[in-house]
């Protein structure tokens, strides 16, 4: 357990790092063609354009990922915030500092987001202003002075060290060892802080002084995971091998290595054919003088090829390295998959990807097994999810309303996975529940859908709908009476039980907050908010647009003792699994008696103009309004 906390510690913190990194690549890229198009060894060298190169590395790129940091932690006061701390380790070292603005720009945007919640409804009227712009100012001030006497002095020194190490393992000929961490590290979704935290900024150092960096093709290699698909293409069996195609093509092209992740996951003893695949192209490199002349991202071909320096060279050695990674890769995993028999389940693979990562895959879906058309003369839809009480529940309520104004007499409902009907023609789940909805019920059309308050799915679904329907009246019947029959309960909407700018450091806290509502609130036992932990652990219930839905698990519905809900508004968000969340929707559900009121949640919850009217609501009462009024 304790390894595991740890893992995600160190995952979570290579996002952070990745999270003030990415969205300021175009700024690296434009640093690096400029780079190599106007120094003195560039493309076209030019005294006077080349002068941007050293502004832009060490005063540009800093500032921006100090900003995007502070920003992360506090919005806009804490991007400027860490925008002048970040100033302090860049004026007090020579050397650009990327490691001191991802330490100065989230801590001043921290301090002044503790600031903030200090003084919060203790400033007089009309005085607003006047606080908040001293309050940066001062605050700005003190850690720029702070980073320069003592920050950028420590990270100088480290960074120095840092390079020594990797200077030493070059002239030693040790760098290929570094794959023995690196090709782990990315299956286990720790590169980012590998990368983002230690080899960029170094090798931004070395191309500032030698106008190139092999530790920025360490990571981003691309070869490895090609060897491994085409072992794939042509030693591989069943749906692995038929996606293996179409994934090498995404991962070498497009740059996206995750999406080679789950292969790996099939048969863990691939992680030999990466990490030898990884050695043989960084020796390649070491051998031949390969390196960048700018970060590479996404680790595509044509990313790294764009940030080769301009000589017939360094070309040859880039591409060398990589396709003698892609060979070694291919040649090891091919001996893998053809030896020992093969229990190749890739959605498995893909889910536990996500268990890893901590949070949703962007190539999960890609995963998803293929299937035929809309079957016709639809009567059922049943939205599943794990207990059946929540998010399936939104998601029926949005489906059948559009159901409704398309005129389409088709029964809409809800439902654990556990309990999905036989005759359930098409069956709506999260997209890491949709294997096992598949096997309770193999012959339905499945839907997967990643965000159940405004997917797109549900329009193209009644699209197809509409061009082939027919259902019975007695269906139609059944259906009008069991929605008439469901007990009508504004009361469960609470005031006393409505929290507003609420501050939460994890979803867990926040979970457990809700929980403890209902428990006081007599709606349920107190177990019922574990499995609220369980629950979220297994699925997030994050439901999109902003808006998560903790409940129990299906077994913990025993422990409910009558319906129940509790609103709390976040306004700065908290993070569930990289997705931040502003409102939290605490249920507890009994008998179906919750599902009227639930029904009401999802449809004001698909307007994200309600979501920021409910956000910023000054009183209970008038959040409330906005959930009534729907």
């Amino acid at each position: 357990m304790a390894q595991s906390n740890i893992k995600v510690a160190v995952q979570k913190f290579g996002n952070f790092l990745s999270s003030m990194v990415m969205p300021n690549i175009g700024a690296f890229i434009a640093w690096g063609l400029i780079t190599a198009l106007f120094i003195p060894t560039g493309f076209f060298p030019n005294e006077s354009l080349a002068k941007l190169v050293d502004p832009m590395v060490k005063y540009l790129l800093p500032l921006l990922i100090g900003y995007t940091g502070g920003k992360l932690v506090h919005d806009q006061r804490g991007g400027v915030v860490g925008a002048i701390a970040t100033m302090g380790v860049i004026v007090g070292s020579d050397i650009p500092m990327f490691l001191g603005a991802m330490i100065m720009g989230p801590l001043g945007g921290y301090i002044i987001k503790k600031f903030d919640q200090f003084i919060e409804g203790k400033v007089k009227t009309g005085f607003e202003m006047l606080i908040n712009n001293f309050s940066a100012g001062i605050l700005g001030g003190i850690l720029a002075i702070l980073a320069f006497l003592g920050v950028s002095p420590a990270v100088d020194g480290f960074t120095g060290a840092l390079v020594v190490g990797v200077d030493w393992m070059v002239a030693h000929g040790l760098l290929p060892l570094t794959s023995i961490l690196i090709e782990p590290a990315k299956i286990l979704f720790l590169n980012n802080a590998i990368n983002h935290g230690i080899l960029s900024p170094i090798g931004a150092e070395q191309i500032r002084t030698n106008g190139q960096s092999i530790l920025l093709l360490l990571e981003t290699n691309p070869g490895p995971g090609l060897g491994i698909l085409l072992a794939y293409c042509f030693f591989g069996k069943g749906t692995a091998k038929q996606s293996a195609p179409g994934a090498a093509i995404i991962h070498f092209i497009g740059g996206i290595h995750e999406i080679y992740f789950p292969y790996v996951l099939m048969r863990p003893l691939l992680i030999i054919a990466a990490i030898l695949g990884g050695m043989s192209g960084v020796f390649t490199f070491v051998l031949l003088g390969g390196g960048l002349q700018a970060v590479a991202s996404p680790g595509s071909i044509l990313a790294i090829l764009a940030a080769t320096p301009g000589n017939a060279g360094s070309y040859v050695a880039n591409i060398s390295g990589v396709l003698v990674a892609a060979i070694v890769s291919f040649i090891v995993g091919s001996l893998i998959l053809k030896t020992g028999k093969q229990t190749e389940d890739l959605d498995e693979a893909a889910r536990k990807m996500q268990e890893m990562k901590g949070k949703k895959s962007s190539v999960a879906g890609s995963f998803t097994k293929q299937q035929g058309e809309v079957p016709a003369s639809v009567q059922k839809i049943v939205f599943a999810c794990d207990a059946g009480m929540g998010s399936s529940a939104m998601g029926a309520s949005l489906l059948r309303k559009k159901v409704k104004q398309a005129d389409l007499n088709i029964s809409v409902t809800n439902t654990a996975i556990s309990n999905i009907p036989s005759d359930a023609q098409i069956v709506i789940t999260q997209e890491e529940l949709t294997p096992r909805a598949q096997n309770k019920v193999p012959d339905a059309y499945h839907i997967s859908v990643d965000n159940f308050l405004s997917s797109p799915e549900y329009d193209k679904l009644i699209d197809q709908l509409k061009n082939d329907h027919t259902t019975s009246k007695a269906e139609e019947e059944k259906r009008v009476s069991a929605e008439n029959n469901t007990d009508s309960n504004d009361g469960l909407l609470k005031e006393e039980n409505v929290f507003l700018n609420q501050h939460f450091f994890s979803k867990e806290e926040a979970i457990r907050f809700a929980g403890s509502v209902l428990v006081k609130g007599g709606y349920v036992e107190e177990n019922y908010v574990e499995a609220m932990i369980e629950r979220d652990n297994m699925t997030s219930t994050y439901m999109g647009n902003d808006v998560a839905i903790p409940h129990g698990t299906e077994e913990a519905k025993k422990n409910v003792l009558r319906s129940g809900f509790t609103v709390i508004q976040v306004p700065e968000g908290v993070d569930f699994d990289g997705e931040k969340v502003r409102l939290i929707f605490g249920i507890a559900g009994k008998d179906g008696t919750h599902l009227e009121i639930l029904s009401g949640i999802a449809i004001t919850c698909s307007d994200m103009d309600n979501i920021e009217k409910m956000v910023h609501a000054k009183s209970a009462k008038e959040l409330m309004a906005i959930i009534q009024s729907n």
